[in-house]
């Protein structure tokens, strides 16, 4: 571990090689074109694990039009050196029709860059699958009283003909996903979505090329676990696509989105309820390939040690139950794609050690909802001024043994050695750092200095980090503030001291009451008051 100093039953098809389209109809594809027919289950394991291209092609209104750069192919390289095996290419096809009813046409330079997207991938020798992705608010939402079933299954049908006539002569390494997330709440809903399922095939199939021979990820309402398992029915047995289902798990929402600033998680119940959600859709599905095409617990919104302990359990449980995952990226959360730098490498190495099934060391910390105080080992707090003591830190070694233990900064990339019985000692699994060597740290500054790390090596490839903060109470310039008339953002006016973002914000009203959510005075008592 390091601490370093830092700024705050499957669907078989006999392998054969296919040299062009067999169903007679639509693309036929050159000799030269190569497709060795793979089952889901196959290809599912094969993408595992998977990245997400998140906020990019499937940005509204289009690639660059939210906080990502168009994509460029380095992107790739950074993926898969980062031990990645596949791509979801999510696409949002929307605002990229020069047509209307009833032809639907798709803008050919949309259509070639999101194929030239493709080969990026499958170049690197990465799986890939593509989408249709916000069309399913923009569009398709069959929750709006305004929506028009038979337009969605005829722009569907169309939309889909034209990806599969693109794509057709893709190799086995590119799998299509019916639609994103399409809201749905009704058993009424789910039959719609079992037909948009069917409509699909259909059209691919037309489409001809490889697509007859193509994996595709099938959808249930909202890609939730809960209303696939209520409603989805299999596909037209006429098809005969190597088939799986797709479904998304973003939970438990408060901490994974940290909504009401809940920084805990890992406690026996949590655990429990995370393996009953992936156990159930796993029961429901005995025989059919599963994946998770998108789930996080980002670096910028979740606790260190809670988001690692998140990881390696949530990645566990996924294999238990013969589930793949792949991870949803904004842009903004994992790989900063300008600096080629994953933002938490922990993360990614706990990632590819558990689908490995390789034992991951990590932090202990607060798991108790209930909790008056918090305790990570992920960090070393030192409040300006203060005495600068010994500091014991717990931790999981859960099998692995500490090699050493480096520091690094920010400022440098240069590590530098700790001395065991002197710098620092292990009892158990335990690791107490002495306070000489943190007083070569915290010596007093005139102003809080940025953290630096300690990196303990107990896994496998990176080290753990444990970050060292030293800070001061933080300054607000006013304690209180109206309501903005024309905004919902309220502006917190403050000066930080060394940590440089809450853990959470608690927000009364002047008569005591919660500005929101009422409902969190229920939780624990470091949760309420979002």
């Amino acid at each position: 571990m390091r601490v370093s100093h830092s700024s705050a039953a499957l669907l078989l098809n006999s392998a054969f090689a296919v040299a062009q389209s067999t169903n007679g109809t639509g693309v036929t594809c050159p000799s030269t074109s190569k497709f060795t027919p793979i089952s889901a289950g196959k290809f599912f394991d094969a993408i595992n694990p998977g990245w997400n291209l998140g906020n990019t092609l499937d940005a509204v209104e289009t690639e660059g039009s939210w906080n990502n750069p168009p994509v460029v192919a380095s992107t790739f390289d950074d993926v898969k050196k980062a031990g990645f095996n596949g791509v979801r290419l999510p696409v949002t096809w929307a605002y990229h029709f020069t047509s209307q009813a009833p032809d639907w046409t798709v803008d050919e330079k949309w259509l070639q860059r999101v194929s030239d997207v493709v080969d990026m991938v499958t170049d690197r020798g990465l799986y890939a699958i593509v989408n249709v992705h916000h069309d399913s608010w923009t569009w398709a939402d069959l929750t709006q009283a305004s929506t028009n079933v038979t337009v969605v299954e005829e722009r569907l049908a169309k939309l889909w003909f034209q990806i599969g006539t693109k794509l057709a002569c893709k190799s086995e390494m590119v799998a299509f996903e019916t639609i994103n997330e399409i809201p749905g709440t009704t058993a009424e809903h789910g039959k719609v979505i079992n037909r948009l399922n069917n409509i699909m095939l259909q059209a691919v199939n037309d489409a001809g090329g490889f697509n007859a021979q193509r994996v595709v990820t099938l959808v249930g309402a909202g890609e939730d676990g809960v209303k696939t398992t209520q409603w989805f029915e299999r596909p037209d047995a006429k098809f005969k696509n190597p088939w799986g289902i797709q479904y998304h798990y973003y939970s438990p929402y408060d901490f994974i989105f940290q909504a009401w600033g809940k920084t805990t998680w890992g406690s026996d119940a949590d655990k429990a309820s995370l393996e009953a959600d992936i156990a159930a859709v796993r029961g429901n599905f005995t025989d059919v390939p599963l994946i998770i095409g998108e789930w996080a617990a980002s670096p910028v919104a979740t606790e260190t040690a809670a988001r690692w302990r998140y990881f390696d359990f949530f990645l566990r449980t996924a294999a238990k139950y013969n589930t793949s995952t792949i991870l949803w990226d904004n842009g903004a959360d994992f790989l900063d794609r300008a600096s080629h730098q994953w933002r938490d490498g922990v993360a990614i190495d706990i990632y590819r050690n558990a689908v490995q099934g390789v034992a991951n060391a990590l932090p202990d910390s607060t798991t108790d909802g209930s909790a008056t105080s918090q305790q990570s080992s992920a960090y070393i707090y030192h409040k300006k001024g203060a005495n600068v003591t010994d500091v014991a830190l717990p931790f999981h070694f859960n099998g692995n043994t500490l090699k050493d233990i480096s520091l690094t900064s920010s400022s440098t990339t240069a590590n530098k050695s700790l001395t065991k019985d002197k710098d620092y000692t292990v009892s158990a699994e335990t690791i107490t750092f002495a306070s000489p060597f943190l007083s070569t740290i915290l010596t007093p500054p005139s102003k809080p200095q940025a953290p630096r790390k300690p990196n303990p090596h107990l896994l496998r490839r990176r080290p753990l980090t444990v970050t060292i903060i030293q800070y001061a109470t933080p300054v607000l310039a006013s304690t209180s503030s109206p309501l903005p008339a024309n905004s919902s953002d309220l502006l917190i006016p403050i000066t930080w001291a060394g940590q440089t973002r809450p853990a959470a914000v608690k927000a009364v009203k002047s008569d005591g009451g919660y500005l929101v959510d009422d409902w969190t005075q229920y939780l624990g008592p470091l949760q309420q008051g979002g």
